[in-house]
C-alpha cells in the first residue's frame, strides 16, 4: 500500500485475520463493518451517533452523490467529510453496481455505461475515468475501481464477459487514479461462482497492483451456501498483505462466516434498512418489533445491550412508536442494529486476537439457535 495508507496484521486464527488499516484520517480496525451512507448520511442517524456505535469508516455512494447534489458541488463545499460532518475515513463505491441495476435504463459499451437518472431521467455517462474523478472530488479515503457486476444466476459466458470487461476497466481505473498519497485504490475481483473465472480475475488484478482487493459479484442472488463456497478459496487468491473487502454483506451469520474465511471488511444497508422497517438484530436473532407480542413487554430488546434503545426504552415503547409511524422508531432501531453489528465486529476481533475464534463462533450460533426471549 502507499506510504500514508498502510495495513498491518496483528493476529490470525485459522484463516481469520485481525489487523489495522492506517489512513491520514484515522485507523480502521479489522475485521470492519462499514455502515452505508448512500446519499451523504447513514439513514436515521447523526454522524456522532454512528461514531458512538464504534464505526471507524463509512461507505458513500458514487452513483447517488454524482446525481444529487453532484460531486462538483460537494467539492466546492469542502469535500464529503466536511459536507456530511464525518471526519473519519470514507470508502466510496464506484457506482458500477447501481448503474448495472438500472437494466433497461442503461447502455453498456467498452467505454463505459450510459444511463438515465432514476431521479429525473437526465442522461449521464459513467466510465472508469469519470468514476475516479467523482471519487476524487468527493475526497474519499478508499476509492473503488469501476466494474460491472451481473446479478446471479447468470450464464457462465455472461459472467466471463463481465469479468473481463471489469479487468480492462480496472486497468483504466488504476491509470486514472494516478498517484494520490493519503488515498487508496481497491481492485474488485469478479467471476461469479466459477473458480476458474475468479482465479483469472485475481491474477489480472495482482498484475495491475492495488492497495486493497474487494471480492465483488457475491450477495447478488446466489445464496449463502454458494457464497461461502466461493469464499472458501477466493480470499486466498489475493495478496495476504492487503485488505480483503467483501462487498454488500450482510446478515450477522454472513459476516461471521466471511470473517472465518479471511475477509477483513464488509458493508451492508441491512442494519438501517431493517431498523426503518421495525426489525432489530440481536444476539438471539431477529426481532420484529411490530408483532403484537411486544405491545405489553416492559423489557428491553436485549438486556445485555448498552445502546440507547435498549438502555432507555422498552419493547412496548418501541412497538408503539413503530405502529404510530413515529420517526424515533427508525432512529432507535437503526442505532441498536448498528451498535449490535459493531459489537459483533469487536467480539470477532477480540476472539481472533485471543486465538479463540472457534469458541466465539460456536457461542454465536448457539445463542441464535435459542431464539428471542419469550414475553412475560
Amino acid at each position: 500500500m502507499n506510504s500514508s495508507v498502510t495495513f498491518t496484521l496483528s493476529a490470525t486464527d485459522g484463516k481469520a485475520r485481525a489487523g489495522l488499516i492506517r489512513t491520514p484520517r484515522g485507523e480502521i480496525r479489522t475485521p470492519a463493518f462499514m455502515p452505508v451512507g448512500t446519499a451523504g448520511t447513514v439513514k436515521a442517524m447523526l454522524p456522532e451517533s454512528v461514531a458512538a456505535t464504534g464505526a471507524d469508516i463509512l461507505l458513500g455512494n458514487t452513483y447517488h452523490l454524482m446525481l444529487r447534489p453532484t460531486a462538483e458541488r460537494i467539492a466546492r463545499l469542502g469535500g464529503l467529510h466536511r459536507f456530511m460532518n464525518w471526519h473519519r475515513p470514507i470508502l466510496t463505491d464506484s457506482g458500477g453496481f447501481q448503474v448495472m441495476s438500472l437494466a433497461a435504463l442503461r447502455r453498456l459499451t467498452e467505454e463505459g455505461v450510459q444511463f438515465a437518472s432514476h431521479i429525473d431521467g437526465s442522461r449521464h455517462m459513467l466510465t472508469p475515468e469519470r468514476s475516479m474523478e467523482i471519487q476524487r472530488l468527493l475526497g474519499s479515503d478508499i476509492v473503488m475501481c469501476f466494474d460491472e457486476c451481473p446479478a446471479l444466476p447468470a450464464p457462465e459466458a455472461e459472467v466471463a464477459r463481465a469479468m473481463r470487461l471489469s479487468m480492462r476497466w480496472a486497468e483504466r481505473s488504476r491509470a486514472a487514479f494516478g498517484d494520490r498519497p493519503g488515498h487508496a485504490l481497491f481492485g474488485i475481483m469478479q467471476g461469479g461462482v466459477t473458480r476458474a473465472l475468479r482465479e483469472e480475475s485475481a491474477a489480472a488484478l495482482k498484475a495491475i497492483g492495488f492497495d486493497g482487493y474487494a471480492i465483488g459479484g457475491l450477495a447478488v442472488g446466489e445464496g449463502q451456501e454458494a457464497m461461502f463456497d466461493v469464499l472458501d478459496y477466493a480470499p486466498d487468491l489475493l495478496p495476504a498483505d492487503r485488505p480483503r473487502y467483501l462487498m454488500g454483506v450482510g446478515k450477522p451469520d454472513d459476516i461471521v462466516g466471511a470473517v472465518e474465511r479471511g475477509i477483513d471488511m464488509m458493508d451492508c444497508v441491512l442494519p438501517t434498512r431493517s431498523g426503518r422497517t421495525g426489525q432489530a438484530w440481536t444476539r438471539r436473532g431477529q426481532v420484529n418489533i411490530k408483532n403484537a407480542r411486544h405491545a405489553d413487554d416492559p423489557r428491553p430488546l436485549d438486556e445485555d445491550c448498552a445502546c440507547p434503545a435498549c438502555r432507555n426504552y422498552s419493547r412496548a415503547y418501541l412497538h408503539h412508536v413503530f405502529r404510530a409511524g413515529e420517526m424515533i422508531s427508525g432512529m432507535l432501531l437503526s442505532w441498536h442494529n448498528l451498535h449490535y453489528y459493531q459489537e459483533l465486529m469487536q467480539g470477532l476481533r477480540d476472539a481472533i486476537s485471543a486465538g479463540r475464534l472457534a469458541a466465539f463462533v460456536a457461542a454465536f450460533h448457539q445463542m441464535r439457535a435459542q431464539g428471542d426471549i419469550e414475553p412475560l
